[in-house]
C-alpha cells in the first residue's frame, strides 16, 4: 500500500549510511561464491556448457500495490521521498546505491554505481573526483541518467535530466561529515587512471604523512581537495516503475513541463504501457 501522507516541502538532506564487466558466454568454472548462504543465492536457472551461459526464466513479480497517475504525488521528488523511505522501512539493502550512466560527446556510453548523497527541491545528489571519467564525461555531455532498483520490493525509479556542480561551499560541507579514512582516499586516488600494484597504498601513505593522520583516526584536518565535490541531477524526466505479473508492470512518468523553473517546476504525469 502506498504511503498516503503529504510531504509539503523538501528540505535539502543527505541520505549517508555509512563494475565489473563480463561477455555473455562465459567458461565454466567452480565460484568463489558458492559458499554463499542461500539468501543470497539467484533465483533464476541457467544453462551452462563450457562456453556459454544462458537464463532460463526469472522470478514472477506480485506486488500487492498499484500506482497510476491519480493516486502519486504531483511532484516527482516528493514521490522519491516517500519511496525512498519506504524503502528504508522495509530493511532494502543499501537503498542509497543507484546506476549512474554517462556518455561522451559523441555519445559512447558508460554505467557504473554510485551513492546517491542528497535530495533538494533542484535534484539529485553525488559526489566523485572531478577528473574521473564520469566527470570527464559529464563535463563533455552535461547529461546524466540515474537508475534506483530496489529488488526486495520490486520497485525502479528512473531519472533523466542535465546536470551542474555544486558549490564548493555545499561539496565542503558534505566533505567534512566523511570518516578520516575516506577523505584521505579521495586525495590518494587518481580515480579512473591505470595504476601500478602499489601505486595506491603509496599514495596513501604519502597523503597520511602530509595531513598528519592515519586513515584508522576518528579525527582529523583533511581539507577538501580541489578535484573533488558534488555533482545534481536535475530531472527532466522520472520514471516509477512497479513489478507485477506476467510482465504487465505499473509505470508512472513525469515530463518537466518546458519552460518551468528549476526551483518549482510543473510536471504533466502519464501511466506507461509495461
Amino acid at each position: 500500500m502506498l504511503l498516503t501522507r503529504t510531504i509539503t516541502s523538501i528540505t535539502p538532506r543527505r541520505f549517508i549510511p555509512v563494475a565489473s564487466s563480463s561477455s555473455f558466454c562465459l567458461p565454466s568454472s567452480p565460484s568463489i561464491y558458492s559458499s554463499f548462504s542461500p539468501s543470497f543465492m539467484s533465483s533464476v536457472s541457467v544453462t551452462e556448457s563450457a562456453d556459454c551461459l544462458q537464463v532460463q526464466g526469472h522470478v514472477q513479480y506480485n506486488t500487492p500495490d498499484h500506482i497510476t497517475p491519480s493516486n502519486v504525488h504531483t511532484s516527482p521528488l516528493e514521490q522519491f521521498h516517500i519511496w525512498f523511505n519506504q524503502a528504508r522501512e522495509a530493511n532494502v539493502r543499501e537503498p542509497d546505491a543507484m546506476t549512474l550512466s554517462t556518455a561522451t560527446a559523441s555519445g559512447i556510453p558508460s554505467s557504473r554505481m554510485v551513492l546517491f548523497k542528497q535530495l533538494d527541491k533542484r535534484g539529485f545528489v553525488f559526489y566523485t573526483n572531478y577528473t574521473s571519467r564520469k566527470s570527464r564525461e559529464l563535463e563533455e555531455n552535461p547529461q546524466a541518467a540515474l537508475l534506483f532498483f530496489w529488488r526486495e520490493m520490486s520497485r525502479q525509479v528512473r531519472v533523466l535530466g542535465r546536470v551542474e556542480k555544486l558549490s564548493k561551499e555545499e561539496s565542503e560541507e558534505y566533505f567534512k561529515s566523511r570518516p578520516v579514512g575516506t577523505r584521505l582516499g579521495a586525495w590518494a586516488s587518481h580515480q579512473s587512471n591505470v595504476i601500478g600494484e602499489d601505486y595506491l597504498a603509496n599514495r596513501l601513505a604519502e597523503v597520511q604523512e602530509r595531513f598528519g593522520v592515519q586513515a584508522s583516526d576518528r579525527e582529523g584536518d583533511v581539507p577538501l581537495p580541489d578535484f573533488w565535490g558534488g555533482w545534481r541531477v536535475i530531472p527532466s524526466e522520472v520514471e516509477f516503475w512497479l513489478g507485477k505479473p506476467s510482465r504487465l508492470h505499473d509505470r508512472v512518468r513525469y515530463l518537466r513541463v518546458e519552460g518551468s523553473p528549476d526551483d518549482q517546476p510543473r510536471w504533466t504525469i502519464d501511466r506507461l504501457s509495461p
